[in-house]
């Protein structure tokens, strides 16, 4: 065993993080945890962290206890339990691959990383991440946390965002691990990253690694990991339509692929001035709906990972005729960014549709200003 590893495990002992998916780490009560607890939890921890996991964690074991319970519910369910987490394919592909291990692997989720890898949503950190901590194995793993600590310690120059840097990063991760004390290993790394190896303001003094650390002796440790310069992120803007007709809202179903997959939308557009004018004419195109603004909703500003957005939201009524519009019972639809043809939903029922942060908050507005319309 490394000193290296010596030092994190000693400390890990003395100051592991209390998680629910994880067993007790003191060595009178060492064990693996329940597999599935494990495999939710990596993927919901993917890029979110893990104060705003906890509730979300503790939710989705009430409603999915089990990966069989996961796998017989509807998408719309999974899709309502994961609202507000963001990264919506995550939760998509939870479902996906909970129905193939069901038919395929008889309800066990597979323990070589070969296997793990074949599902959806799980790629090499993970199928690692779930093999060690899960079933025991020797395997080493490299999330964004662990990737800073080795950068750090090892005063790695290349970016850590780049395939040569990654690879050095990996081979660090794998000449360090401890025969048989993988698990530990890469949860007291992945707890060193997130309560000590900090991106900001480390707190070396307190680092089981301090005296062995490459960056801290150089003074660079802030400078580490090297990134590759980001792209500046765009700006966009959107019109949103609020139609309310007998107690009804005009919902649209995203696309199962791609940003906010299968989730619930009010009809939008892009726009490129915040004019009434500009919103009915891309609404028009877009939805093949003839409306006319009424008042205009609080600007809703979202940033996503790759760009910003500015949210209108137009409380607006159909122009007569409905010909080519939306009737009460079926939608005439133009576009082909829409999953299906949108629907009259009852206000009364919206909390159940599961919608992104953006459209919830319209949603909000709608149902608060009821009594005022």
């Amino acid at each position: 065993m490394t000193e290296f590893a010596q030092r994190i495990l000693a400390w890990y002992e003395k100051h592991a993080r209390v998680l629910p998916w994880r067993l007790p780490v003191r060595r009178e009560m060492r064990g693996h945890p329940d597999s599935y607890a494990v495999w939710v939890s990596e993927i919901m921890l993917q890029q979110t962290r893990v104060e705003a996991v906890i509730p979300y964690f503790a939710r989705w074991m009430q409603r999915f206890p089990t990966l069989p319970a996961l796998a017989a519910a509807l998408e719309q369910d999974v899709l309502s339990a994961w609202e507000g987490l963001g990264y919506y394919s995550r939760a998509r592909n939870l479902h996906k691959a909970a129905r193939i291990i069901v038919d395929e692997h008889g309800g066990q989720l597979p323990t070589g990383i070969t296997e793990l890898r074949k599902l959806p949503g799980i790629g090499r950190y993970t199928a690692a991440a779930i093999a060690s901590i899960a079933f025991g194995q020797d395997v080493a793993t490299l999330d964004g946390n662990l990737k800073r600590v080795f950068a750090r310690v090892f005063d790695v120059s290349l970016p850590a965002d780049s395939a040569e840097g990654e690879n050095i990063l990996w081979q660090l991760a794998e000449s360090h691990l401890p025969p048989g004390r993988a698990s530990d290993y890469n949860q007291a790394l992945m707890d060193l990253g997130a309560t000590i190896c900090l991106p900001r303001n480390p707190r070396c003094l307190i680092c089981p690694a301090q005296e062995t650390c490459l960056a801290r002796a150089s003074g660079i440790q802030e400078q580490r990991p090297v990134m590759k310069p980001k792209a500046e992120i765009p700006h966009k803007f959107k019109a949103a339509a609020v139609i309310v007709i007998e107690g009804k809202t005009l919902l649209n179903r995203r696309p199962a692929r791609g940003l906010l997959g299968g989730l619930w939308e009010f009809p939008a557009a892009e726009v490129e001035t915040d004019s009434a004018e500009s919103f009915v004419a891309v609404i028009e195109t877009a939805y093949r709906l003839k409306v006319t603004p009424l008042a205009r909703f609080p600007k809703i500003h979202h940033a996503y990972t790759h760009f910003r957005l500015t949210q209108i939201p137009w409380l607006c009524q159909l122009v007569e005729p409905l010909s080519r519009q939306v009737s009460m019972n079926s939608a005439n639809c133009s576009t082909t960014a829409i999953e299906s043809p949108p629907q009259w939903i009852p206000l009364s029922e919206l909390e159940s549709y599961p919608m992104g942060k953006v459209d919830r908050k319209i949603a909000q507005q709608l149902t608060s200003s009821l009594p005022k319309m």
